[in-house]
């Protein structure tokens, strides 16, 4: 643990930074004499300080490696696990720590020889973007940080916006970096995503926003790491080994040998993360590799000059440079491709110069153009590109011990090249395209035609047939998208059928015309099908994926619209009908959705966005998300249906609670009679007045919560009671039917009278409405839940929640549902009001979609209101 200055600790007591270490390198740095090159992990959303062990021990076994001529301290930060991607309250607070830290850690070095002026900052989910909230900082050098990697941090928007405090950073941080990129050029950003494992930061919001304006920042995607390939979760991403090797890697390839210390030109950093996290030619990095190259050693010279040569290496103890002449297949072919199952570093390919002889002594490293794939590295040259070379040389180092194989081929691209156009969404996977690829190459690309949208969701199988049974090298399929760094890579044995998720993280820019491919690294000899269908799960898939986070808006729709339509039963019937057989009848999609597509079309007309910008309404959320390429047609339709599925079983899951519940109430206390009492006495003002302090001195979140449980409490008592009732009177009915005729002629005050049966009916209807306002009380708890958690977890720390989120709306609804709880709907059916609050419940549920998918926060003040209507229908 660093020690920290006293006003700093004394400002934010729940936080704390540290130093990692381990064994001697440990116990050499306790006394903070450090001499190494600063960086600073930043934990995310509930993440410990402890993940940086993940990076520093693969830091520090790589220093050894190097015999400590350059190390790394790493540092990290305490945040104390705060829910900062639920609560956005603490984000600023944060900010101001992390600021403070680097300074206390550049001090660290004062006076040392190699002293840094900068730090790198390593931040994972929500720490990444506290990291970029860093330069929003007024009283901020840019100059302290030089190099910021975030791992799975969503950039663009907030995953939950369960707050005004995380949507309001959002956008401070967002509109600086647009504003301030030149600013921006000497740091260097790097954003890495997790790809489809990552269910909770979807990749899309990964990428940087306003990435075309930064040419000092790149977004990847994990799947298209060079030697990581694969996917990650949210959590392991911080510990993903192969992660760790790219990023430790770029680390000490970032150093300068003359400082010591991270370079501060931006044009090698960039390239360093380029050559690491984009694209790895299977060489060591180097800044300015020479341009000529001596091919020395005794090697026997052989020439080919077949258009498609294979050649196997095993145990040879002799070295060759095969020689490949390109003025003989420049007329005929376009491209030359070679692959080297060797995935060593060393270099393998040249361009030859000298046109008269079979072997050149100087030669151009093309090895440098070669990519490296899971099994091979390959490289692809277009021969236009390089009319000065004469030669191709293959140089085949003596392989003792060693057994891999090569192959070059001479050929067109139009004849490699095919199109395959994708099935339409509305197909369901009944129908689909295929291709079946003939010839005996090594190289196909397949172009997925119409493949541009985040919608879109395909499977595609891939069937390799072979001539023979012999042992092949593995095949190699690349999804490629060609407007953002998210590819996939298979490795499939053949002969196989191998199976493809093709989707997207991110819709097609509108200026980019460029098409997805599927790159086919083949085997020799080998024919190739390739079927593409649509998938439905997949579709629904990417939905869930894009639109998840505005669940409870469409959730709370409906149960508001059922409500509405109880509302309007007990005003033309008297009855009040039950909530799940008047969701099935009231939650109708064409209730909503034509009017937000309308004013959605509205807004793209520059009159109706004056207008309503005059208005001072907000920007309909639907419009900003079809401005990211993030809506599409039928979406919010599959989403109100999936609202109405989740409302109607959430819905016979809480009465079925609150019938064990009562039961369990039953056996353990003698049910009391409930009597009518006055809606506002002295003791339920102290009540409410209690608990609006509580609102105002702690956290809202808190009131709403102990409401909840009393109005919870209040429900079960009214269904124990109502139970008790219905049993009573359906005894009574009994009896009354088992009397003899002379019996029931004689006693008739022995029967029930009509005013009981009044009373029953009223409390069966007030139970209905109850159990009606209780659902959507539920979800205005779990919006504000994050905020209580947050409260009691730095209840040590601070006794009042600054800022709360829920404090004003807490007031209001703690004074609405103290009332509401003893209100029954004998009060309501006579109130002039009634037909206006079961009118409101419609527009508000509009509203709440219009405005409430992308600020979930605005949610509880649509239900605030039609409640708060509901108690003026019992007061007036």
């Amino acid at each position: 643990k660093i020690k920290l200055p006293k006003k700093t600790a004394r400002r934010y007591p729940a936080y704390e930074l540290y130093l990692y270490g381990e064994g001697s390198y440990a116990e050499e740095n306790k006394n903070l004499l450090l001499t190494g090159i600063p960086v600073l992990f930043l934990p995310g959303n509930a993440g410990s300080y402890k993940q940086v062990r993940s990076l520093g021990s693969i830091a520090l076994r790589k220093a050894e490696d190097v015999d400590f001529k350059y190390h790394f301290n790493f540092f990290t930060v305490n945040f104390n696990e705060e829910l900062v991607a639920l609560y956005g309250g603490s984000l600023q607070r944060q900010t101001k720590f992390v600021h403070e830290c680097i300074k206390v850690i550049l001090k660290l070095y004062r006076d040392r020889e190699f002293a840094p002026t900068s730090v790198a900052i390593v931040g994972h989910s929500m720490g990444g973007l506290v990291a970029r909230a860093l330069l929003t900082l007024k009283n901020f050098k840019p100059e302290l940080i030089n190099l910021l990697i975030t791992q799975a941090t969503p950039h663009v928007a907030p995953v939950m916006p369960l707050d005004k405090y995380l949507t309001d950073f959002y956008t401070a941080v967002n509109s600086h970096w647009i504003l301030k990129a030149q600013d921006l050029r000497n740091l260097t950003t790097l954003s890495v995503a997790g790809g489809f494992r990552d269910y909770q930061v979807r990749s899309g919001l990964a990428f940087l926003p306003g990435l075309s304006q930064h040419d000092s920042a790149l977004s990847v995607v994990s799947s298209a790491v060079p030697r990581a390939w694969a996917s990650t979760d949210h959590l392991s991403i911080v510990w993903c080994k192969e992660l760790i090797l790219a990023t430790i890697r770029a680390f000490f390839d970032l150093i300068d040998e003359n400082t010591r210390q991270i370079t501060e030109d931006p044009k090698k950093r960039m390239s360093v993360l380029n050559h690491h996290f984009v694209r790895h030619p299977a060489k060591i990095f180097e800044e300015n590799p020479e341009a000529l190259t001596e091919l020395a050693g005794a090697f026997m010279w052989i020439t080919v000059k077949a258009s498609k040569w294979t050649y196997s290496v095993h145990n040879d103890s002799d070295g060759k440079y095969f020689t490949f002449p390109l003025a003989s297949h420049r007329k005929s072919y376009s491209h030359v491709y070679c692959e080297n199952s060797m995935l060593d570093t060393s270099s393998w390919i040249y361009g030859c110069m000298n046109s008269n002889s079979s072997m050149c002594l100087e030669a151009t490293d093309l090895s440098w153009r070669a990519e490296l794939l899971p099994t091979a590295k390959v490289v692809k040259l277009k021969l236009q590109d390089y009319v000065s070379l004469s030669h191709i040389v293959i140089q085949v180092p003596p392989a003792v011990g060693n057994k891999y194989t090569l192959g070059c081929e001479f050929f067109k691209e139009d004849s490699r090249t095919v199109q395959l156009p994708v099935t339409h969404l509305l197909s369901f996977g009944l129908s689909s395209t295929k291709v079946l690829l003939n010839s005996t190459g090594l190289l196909y690309n397949v172009q997925l035609q119409h493949f541009n949208q985040i919608y879109q969701a395909f499977k595609i199988y891939i069937e390799s047939h072979c001539q023979s049974l012999k042992e092949r090298k593995p095949s190699v399929y690349r999804l490629h998208i060609p407007w953002s760094h998210e590819d996939s890579i298979t490795v499939a044995k053949v002969p196989s059928l191998t199976e493809i998720s093709a989707k997207l993280h991110i819709a097609q820019p509108p200026n980019d015309s460029r098409v997805p491919e599927l790159n086919i690294h083949s085997s020799s000899d080998c024919q190739y099908q390739v079927v593409l269908k649509t998938s439905l799960p997949q579709v629904l898939g990417q939905i869930i994926r894009f639109h998840a986070g505005a669940f409870p808006v469409y959730i709370v729709s409906n149960i508001l619209l059922a409500y509405g339509g109880q509302l309007r039963t007990l005003r033309s019937t008297g009855q009040c009908s039950d909530f799940a057989l008047e969701l099935v009848r009231t939650a109708k999609p064409y209730k909503v959705e034509p009017l937000i597509s309308v004013v959605v079309f509205l807004q793209g007309f520059h009159w109706f966005r004056e207008m309503w910008e005059s208005l001072s309404l907000p920007e309909v959320d639907a419009a900003v998300l079809t401005s990211q390429d993030a809506w599409f047609p039928l979406v919010s339709l599959i989403l109100f249906l999936f609202g109405t599925g989740i409302a109607y079983w959430s819905a016979v899951f809480f009465s079925t609670s609150l019938r064990l519940f009562s039961s369990l109430w039953l056996t353990l206390i003698r049910p009391t009679v409930l009597q009518k009492d006055k809606l506002i006495t002295p003791r339920r003002l102290c009540g409410v007045l209690s608990l609006a302090l509580v609102s105002w001195t702690t956290c809202g979140a808190f009131a709403v919560f102990i409401v909840y449980l009393h109005y919870l409490v209040k429900v079960i008592k009214l269904h124990v009671n109502g139970s008790d009732h219905s049993k009573e009177a359906s005894q009574n009915a009994s009896m009354e039917s088992t009397k003899p005729q002379s019996l029931l002629d004689s006693a008739p005050e022995a029967a029930q009278s009509p005013s009981d049966h009044t009373t029953i009916a009223e409390a069966v209807n007030s139970l209905k409405m109850h159990v009606a306002i209780l659902n959507l009380f539920t979800w205005i708890v779990l919006l504000s839940l994050p905020s209580l958690v947050y409260w009691l977890k730095n209840l040590r720390y601070n006794f009042r929640l600054d800022p709360d989120p829920c404090r004003s709306t807490a007031v209001i609804i703690v004074c609405i549902l103290e009332i509401l709880m003893y209100s029954s709907t004998s009060e309501v059916k006579s109130s002039k009001l009634l037909r206006i609050a079961a009118k409101v419940p419609l527009p508000l549920s509009v509203a709440m979609l219009a405005f409430g998918r992308m600020h979930l926060y605005r949610v509880p003040h649509f239900v605030t209101f039609s409640l708060l209507l509901h108690v003026l229908c019992c007061i007036v």
